[in-house]
């Protein structure tokens, strides 16, 4: 791998045909050293978010020593890659075969599950294993995050007392774990879910061992911008500590996109100019499958030697496959006079920009690059990014320079 001083350099000096993924390992210690000084207890992360062997090890090296898998593949990817972390089988409805191989051959014992179907072939897969962590999902609200994921999973109240006793039968350490949804943007939704693992555990009067306030930890993109973390680690602290739950009792949490978020951008070069429509050489079926899916805004700028005094304008993108659904309506603040061949930068794509991108329709082939710069935008800089030049330029701020 490649290492620049800054993503400016790097477009000057390659001019690359293809996009450029780059990484910024710095930026990933950054966050994990947050994490596992910060957060009151037990940091785990979701491999989900970006599952890069670089950033697996880097996570490790600053202190990660818990990873979330939801799959088979991701128990095998994180076994080979840290022989020692210890992994959590985090997907609440998994193969029987998966755990049968996660416990006997890669030593997992810890389990999510939401119902008595679930914990029936989890006892069986591991043949009544006596040294389980067994954790209950409960389904909460993600009213107060960006992406649902309140649909999908989670045991209803009607259903967490049957289950809450049953695993507590089974298992040698007992949690309750949940998920607020994806990129929460105020620490009240923990505060809120809290209260209702206190109704299950009162309901069902059994001893917890583990609480887990899942993922669902900001990042901060343009139009999103979080209050602090420590906000967020002062809410679950203060919600833990009145639980009904033993001195002895976990708190875990498992960051995902608060964790990679910063660690990559991607340069992208201009191919063409339709008034306001850009079409770039990469998209919706590469690492912009959720700008184009959910309409989510990353930070741009344009990378260019020279800047001009243009004023901003507001852009969106097309991907470069044969697909019309390979479109990014953004907007994307970009200057005005931005032109056929010009380079992009495109910020905060650590977060499952590299997981879902595909080499649908013959694109997709990329460098990986290491830049020393700093990230397009950052919740971990505090004063240090209060005293620099804003890297990202608000939407009101385009607007005044370009006299609207």
């Amino acid at each position: 791998m490649a290492e620049h001083h800054s993503a400016l350099g790097l477009a000057t000096a390659l001019r690359p045909v293809q996009p450029v993924t780059l990484v910024r390992p710095h930026a990933a210690r950054r966050a994990a050293t947050f994490f596992t000084e910060k957060f009151p207890g037990r940091c785990m992360y979701a491999v989900k978010a970006n599952p890069s062997p670089d950033l697996l090890q880097i996570l490790w090296e600053s202190g990660v020593t818990h990873y979330d898998v939801a799959s088979i593949g991701e128990v095998r990817l994180v076994s080979r890659t840290l022989p020692d972390a210890t992994l959590c089988f985090m997907h609440p409805v998994k193969a029987e075969e998966a755990i049968e191989e996660a416990y006997f051959t890669h030593g997992v014992r810890t389990f999510s599950l939401d119902t008595i179907e679930e914990l029936e072939k989890i006892v069986r897969a591991t043949r009544g294993a006596e040294d389980l962590t067994l954790c209950v999902r409960l389904r909460v609200s993600s009213d107060l995050s960006k992406l649902s994921l309140a649909a999908k999973f989670g045991a209803e109240p009607g259903d967490t007392k049957e289950l809450l006793f049953a695993a507590r039968q089974a298992a040698d350490a007992l949690g309750i774990c949940f998920h607020v949804g994806s990129q929460a943007m105020s620490p009240d939704a923990y505060a809120n879910a809290m209260e209702i693992v206190r109704a299950a555990i009162v309901e069902a009067s059994v001893t917890v061992d583990v609480i887990d306030v899942g993922g669902g930890f900001p990042s901060t993109y343009p139009g999103m911008e979080p209050p602090p973390l420590e906000r967020y680690f002062d809410t679950i602290h203060r919600a833990f500590e009145s639980l009904p739950i033993s001195y002895s009792a976990e708190l875990w949490a498992e960051p995902g996109r608060a964790l990679c978020a910063e660690y990559s951008s991607l340069i992208v070069r201009v191919e063409k100019r339709r008034g306001t429509e850009l079409y770039i050489n990469d998209g919706a079926y590469g690492a912009l499958f959720d700008a184009a899916h959910i309409g989510w805004r990353f930070p741009v700028k344009r990378l260019r030697e020279v800047p001009t005094a243009s004023p901003y304008e507001e852009f969106s993108f097309y991907g470069p496959t044969c697909d019309d659904i390979d479109h990014m309506a953004g907007p994307f603040l970009l200057p005005a006079d931005i032109q056929t061949g010009d380079y992009i930068e495109i910020g905060m794509l650590g977060a499952y920009g590299a997981a879902l991108r595909t080499a649908f329709n013959g694109f997709g082939a990329d460098e990986t690059h290491s830049v020393d710069d700093e990230p397009m935008d950052s919740l971990y800089l505090g004063d240090a990014r209060e005293a620099e030049p804003s890297r990202v330029v608000s939407m009101d701020e385009h607007r005044r320079k370009a006299g609207q």
